[in-house]
């Protein structure tokens, strides 16, 4: 008998790859990038600043004065050179720790306790820093919280100046309209992101120019304070204004509890919620998330309108905390520092909130290194600057200091 021949299986064919502009393929690319830049641990963020801060010392040696004079007879004594250094460098981080913890040597109460202004610049930065932790945890780079900033105070200060409640149901009003004012703003990035596919980078940072030109138009305008030459709002109406914490002669404020309940929240959302849980997956994987059942989309807004409440609120402190009135200068650079807090932190919320009290402390200290140590204040801005560079490139500071990746196994993996 003859074997009948065997008749072999159709080879499928070939799935088609995805093309480069294919929405999966712009999705797993961003969150590609975002898990690179959070890859780090705790000892790469500490070694970043501590990077920062020798190449900082560096800029303060050589921009010094004395030691260019000891360093004119560098061969002849080489230990002048190198004490005028150490003199230097120690006395602008002596005078930047003191100014942001505890200065003995200061006249007035004030001076002698800068905690409390770390504190008081510090809070802010972690309500603007958990809104950008927030987005990056879905994958999303939330460049718009300055913008976001803006409009939170500008919602707040419309609401806060222009109307008169009583005192609690005024306060919790203003704290309300900053948030909704944040989060329309960012709502806007979120929304065309999930229907149209615009990159929420270039979406929002357009709406970050758009916000601070709007805001300049309602000051010179609608907002005008009577009888101002200048484009400045009216102040806040007492009952709307956060109560400070240690009285009159320090500005730390009630913002600071608002903020310490953010990080709490924030943690609780994306640590226990199933929300958070959706969040953390469309951030690993949008294309996975969706083969999961997950609604991406959604996902992108609703994370969107939640990182535009808190940077929404960041507005709120400044106008009912610190400023009383509203500028065009209201958010600073909060909403660009807020990026760096987040990287520092690892777009973890406790690690935003202590990365905020040190470039909190940054702030305060600078002042302080800037009078008494007769140190220009830009080298602060460029420890800042470093911080960004060596936190964003984790690979940099591990071959520094020749440091192995660390790669998960098994199911973590």
């Amino acid at each position: 008998m003859s074997e009948t021949p065997s008749i072999p299986a159709p080879t499928p064919a070939p799935t088609p790859a995805p093309t480069p502009d294919s929405k999966d393929v712009k999705d797993a690319e961003g969150t590609r990038v975002i898990r690179e830049i959070m890859s780090g641990n705790a000892i790469i963020s500490v070694l970043a600043v501590l990077v920062a801060l020798v190449i900082g010392g560096i800029l303060i040696a050589i921009t010094d004065p004395r030691v260019t004079a000891a360093s004119g007879y560098f061969f002849a004594d080489p230990g002048a050179t190198f004490s005028a250094i150490w003199a230097s460098v120690s006395e602008a981080y002596g005078a930047l720790w003191r100014g942001a913890t505890y200065d003995p040597t200061a006249r007035t109460w004030q001076g002698q306790l800068g905690i409390f202004e770390t504190l008081t610049f510090a809070t802010p930065l972690i309500l603007a820093g958990l809104a950008v932790t927030l987005a990056f945890r879905a994958g999303l780079f939330n460049i718009g919280a300055q913008g976001q900033i803006i409009m939170g105070a500008t919602f707040a200060g419309v609401v806060g100046f222009q109307m008169h409640l009583p005192p609690v149901i005024h306060l919790l009003a203003v704290i309300l309209a900053g948030a909704i004012g944040g989060a329309i703003w960012a709502g806007i990035a979120g929304f065309l992101k999930a229907r149209t596919g615009a990159h929420e980078v270039i979406v929002t940072i357009m709406l970050n120019y758009i916000a601070v030109s709007f805001v300049l138009y309602l000051l010179k305008n609608q907002l005008k304070a009577p009888g101002s030459t200048n484009p400045i709002s009216p102040q806040m109406d007492a009952n709307a204004m956060l109560p400070l914490l240690l009285g009159p002669n320090f500005r730390v404020n009630a913002g600071l509890i608002l903020a310490i309940l953010a990080v709490i929240a924030v943690a609780w959302l994306l640590n226990r919620s199933t929300l958070g849980f959706e969040y953390r997956a469309i951030g690993a994987n949008p294309k996975a998330a969706r083969t999961a059942g997950m609604i991406v989309s959604r996902g992108y807004i609703t994370v969107m309108l939640i990182s535009g409440a808190l940077a929404g609120l960041a507005g709120v402190t400044q106008i009912a905390g610190t400023e009383k009135s509203l500028d065009s200068e209201i958010a600073g650079s909060i909403g660009f520092d807020a990026i760096t807090v987040a990287l520092l932190g690892r777009s973890k919320p406790w690690g935003t909130f202590f990365a905020a009290l040190l470039f909190g402390a940054f702030k305060a200290g600078g002042t302080s290194m800037a009078v008494n140590a007769d140190v220009s204040i830009d080298i602060v801005a460029v420890v800042q600057s470093l911080i960004v560079l060596f936190i964003a490139a984790p690979p940099l500071i591990r071959s520094m200091f020749r440091i192995k990746a660390v790669r998960p196994e098994g199911a973590k993996a």
